[in-house]
């Protein structure tokens, strides 16, 4: 069996994934090399669901009855969990939301919406880059087409790079919004946080930071990385579907107008106006994904006691050895950095003149989970000329032996194919 240096024990913390144990295609065990799609989930967190709908399923926030009064606890201490998970300064900046596409849109819909000096208008731009998931692109296209502000964005170098030369004429002082992603979904490109921040700074434009790549793999210090808005989801860090969130500024979110209108996010209501509640309640309207708070909080538990930094430690030394063994493999392509310095536990690649689908299915055959396609990222896809990769992603519960199962059907694939 390899060894490598910094891993976790992989033999403990398997035993708390259950479907890590599934047999599939004629007693195949899985080999699950897709988290950064979703990841498996704990017994510690699937026991937390059943707790909460067993014994304190009730709304929040507006029953006096016991089990009401308990359900807003829980959902209310799942806040507590997150705000110290990310280093928040004050509960009261952590929304939730249904995962991180919405809080993206959250953020683009409450800058189109509000007054000076934030408003989003004709006369100014919005940047973000070309390796983005579809979901910090879209939004903002919305959000330049319905108010006609430009759109711009940073392309990628050869080597799976942010490609900033000319930073200084991307962000201009027309500038209002730079929302980029910590991580790449496709390539796995940790991206330079503080040169983007230091001049957004410069010419006084918010930064928005989409770290649903970043959260579940390494320590996530909102304070520290210096950006207004941070939006990550729960299902990709061991937590259940459903749910994500929003950090933002306090200032800012006292001053930005809510994007949801309904129950629970009012203060006072008329049929004349209405007045809003204080973050963070005012941008939850309506009944919160309670249970699914509940397992976000119980996945933050997790994923603490066993340390952020040893779990990002471990995905270093995989994706290290990862990227070693690929790069043996016969005509296969990394697509993005081809060594494991600044770069997360994904690894997208070609394999040859084989479709990345046909590669996946007769993984699959093999017992192998990857996924296939242009994973949300289709302009990264664009930029290198392939209509789509095979990527392999990586979490606290993968081996070394994982890695050599995929090389090994990766062999088979060639053999296959001819």
């Amino acid at each position: 069996m390899t060894q490598l240096p910094g891993l976790l024990d992989t033999e403990a913390i398997r035993k708390d994934f259950p479907l890590l144990d599934r047999t599939v295609h004629d007693g195949k065990k899985i080999v699950y090399l897709d988290s950064a799609a979703t990841s498996q989930k704990p017994r510690q967190v699937l026991d937390a669901l059943s707790e909460y709908y067993e014994r304190h399923n009730a709304n929040v926030h507006r029953g006096v009855y016991t089990i009401a009064e308990e359900a807003t606890a829980l959902y209310e201490g799942a806040r507590d969990k997150v705000a110290a998970f990310i280093n928040a300064p004050s509960r009261n900046e952590v929304i939730f939301t249904k995962n991180a596409s919405e809080s993206l849109n959250l953020v683009a819909n409450m800058l189109g919406w509000a007054d000076e000096p934030y408003r989003v208008d004709h006369e100014t731009e919005i940047v973000t880059t070309e390796m983005e998931h579809h979901s910090n692109i879209v939004p903002w296209q919305l959000l330049a087409q319905r108010t006609g502000a430009k759109l711009k964005w940073f392309g990628i170098t050869d080597d799976g790079r942010l490609d900033l030369s000319d930073i200084d004429e991307i962000i201009t002082e027309k500038t209002k919004i730079v929302s980029f992603t910590l991580v790449s979904n496709i390539m796995g490109t940790i991206n330079p946080v503080e040169k983007i921040i230091r001049r957004a700074q410069q010419v006084g434009a918010l930064v928005c930071i989409d770290a649903s790549q970043a959260a579940p793999h390494m320590v996530l210090d909102v304070q520290a990385l210096q950006a207004d808005f941070v939006a990550f989801t729960g299902h990709k860090m061991v937590g259940p579907t459903g749910i994500g969130v929003l950090w933002g500024r306090q200032e800012l979110l006292e001053d930005l107008p809510p994007f949801l209108g309904g129950g629970e996010m009012i203060e006072t209501v008329s049929m004349h106006s209405s007045t809003y509640a204080p973050a963070p309640h005012k941008f939850e309207a309506g009944t919160p994904p309670i249970a699914q708070a509940v397992g976000l909080g119980a996945a933050v538990d997790y994923l603490s006691a066993i340390g952020m930094d040893k779990i990002f430690q471990h995905e270093h030394a995989i994706t290290e050895y990862a990227v070693k063994r690929l790069l043996e493999v016969p005509d296969l392509r990394i697509i993005g950095p081809s060594t494991a310095e600044d770069r997360g536990a994904t690894i997208s690649f070609t394999l040859g003149d084989i479709h990345p689908h046909d590669v996946g299915q007769v993984l699959d055959e093999q017992g192998i989970a990857v996924r296939v396609g242009h994973h949300c990222a289709r302009p990264v896809c664009l930029r290198y000329g392939i209509p789509a990769t095979t990527r392999a992603s990586f979490y606290l519960y993968s081996t070394p032996a994982e890695v050599d199962a995929l090389v090994d059907g990766l062999e088979h694939v060639r053999n296959f194919f001819g």
